[in-house]
């Protein structure tokens, strides 16, 4: 899943959503112990819902219609899941998506001085562009892939391509965000159940979102680094 996500399923607290956005910028389970327990947790649940995410049979039928581009297609389907979500926004959440999203930026602007430097470098200019607003409209979907794409060190070309199939292909796209997210809202608030800080070891590595901006999953100077890393365990 891609920002705009990850906060809302950490909206319990100020401390999980700043850890349910630091899922993309702190990787490892040595970085996790420079953060406190509540930020921490919120960290390692961000990778078990990436992974699970990556898992769903929805979400794995929705990469296949991609063909030969499956590979570069879980970046395009974080961010337009974020797209789904922003756009019916009323469907999943009863306060406005503009009071949620200034929530969001009010707290990544007071913890500034202790983000990791790319979210400090990412964070004024996602709130001063309205990032994870914007998600309401589709074509910031095509704008953050293409954004994305420019940064990736190879194979942005393909990422770009990426986009002509979902717009062949968004019906299904749109009904599999459909029978995914339910499901990842009730497993997600499972993972908070019992789990505490502690990491088990298959969330040393993080399934990387192709969220944008990605970084998000917004654009976000980090998803290169993370999609290459997410590739790598998609082939």
């Amino acid at each position: 899943m891609n920002y705009l996500a990850h906060a809302w399923l950490a909206r319990h607290s100020d401390d999980a959503l700043l850890g349910g956005l630091l899922g993309d910028f702190v990787f490892g389970q040595s970085a996790l112990q420079d953060w406190p327990a509540p930020v921490r947790a919120e960290i390692v649940r961000h990778r078990r819902i990436d992974r699970y995410t990556d898992d769903h049979p929805a979400v794995v039928a929705a990469r296949t219609r991609f063909g030969p581009l499956r590979r570069y297609a879980g970046i395009v389907l974080d961010v337009y899941f974020d797209h789904c979500l922003a756009r019916d926004w009323r469907h999943w959440d009863d306060a406005p998506l503009a009071a949620f999203t200034a929530r969001v930026y009010r707290i990544l602007r007071e913890r500034h001085a202790t983000l990791p430097p790319r979210l400090q470098a990412v964070a004024p200019r996602m709130a001063a562009h309205d990032w994870l607003g914007s998600y309401a409209r589709r074509e910031a979907v095509d704008h953050a892939v293409r954004g994305i794409a420019t940064r990736l060190s190879r194979n942005g070309d393909k990422l770009v391509d990426c986009l002509g199939v979902l717009r062949a292909e968004e019906a299904a796209v749109e009904a599999a965000f459909a029978g995914f997210f339910p499901d990842l809202i009730e497993n997600a608030a499972r993972m908070r159940v019992g789990k505490g800080s502690d990491p088990h070891p298959h969330d040393e590595e993080p399934c990387s979102k192709g969220g944008l901006p990605t970084g998000s999953r917004g654009e976000d100077a980090t998803r290169p680094e993370s999609f290459e890393q997410d590739q790598r365990q998609r082939k």
